[in-house]
Formats: structure tokens, sequence, C-alpha cells
């Protein structure tokens, strides 16, 4: 009687273990899934991240674009303030200036168009 209840106890053990083990497995199935969810579509899921990163992209572009700018209007000024003959070419673009003699021609502007724009009364 003895042997049958202890039979009976270690086919009882193992199946626990064996419902364990699947539980377990189950489990951390789960929590992969759950995980691999939130990966992809949570706060910080894998689409946001690649729009962050292209967003770096562009910024970083723009500001290189904005640096190489600045750096030609830091000549552009230098060369105003120091080199006659820029002076002297801006003052002849935008002042209309002329030396002695010379003749300027100026071709007329383009005519605006009309606002549409049109203020409403309260």
């Amino acid at each position: 009687m003895e042997e049958k209840i202890k039979e009976l106890v270690e086919a009882v053990a193992a199946k626990l273990y064996l419902l364990r083990r699947k539980a377990a497995t189950i489990l951390l199935c789960v929590i992969a899934v759950w995980v691999a969810y939130h990966v992809v579509f949570g706060a910080n899921e894998t689409m946001v991240y690649a729009h962050k990163r292209e967003e770096h992209r562009a910024l970083t572009t723009e500001i290189q674009d904005l640096k190489e700018e600045n750096d030609q209007l830091v000549r552009h000024v230098d060369a105003l303030k120091n080199d006659p003959r820029t002076i002297e070419k801006e003052a002849r673009e935008q002042l209309r200036y002329a030396r002695p003699g010379e003749v300027i021609y100026t071709l007329p502007q383009p005519p605006r168009k009309p606002s549409t724009f049109t203020a409403e009364k309260r």
C-alpha cells in the first residue's frame, strides 16, 4: 500500500512538474509578446524612433546650410568693410551710383498683383 501511495505521489509530482514548465513557458511567451508589442507600438515605438532619426538628419543638414550661409555673409560683410571694389559694386547696384560719364539704364519693374485680402467689419 505504501508503494502505491509512493507511486501515486511521484506521478502527481511529475504531472505538477510538467504543468509548471508549461505554465512558465506560456508566461514567458506572453511576456515576450507584450514586450514586442510595446517595442513596436508603445510610446517610444520604432516608427517614432525612425521619424526622430529623419528629423535629426534634416535638422543637421539645415544647421550645416545655415553655417555655410553665415560664413558667406561674414565674408561679404568683411569685404564691404575692407574691399573698395565690393563697396563700389554695392553702391552701383543698390544706390544707382555711376561714374562721371556713365549712363545707367533701369528696366521697369513688373506690376504687383493687387492684394485679395479684405478686412472684415465687426
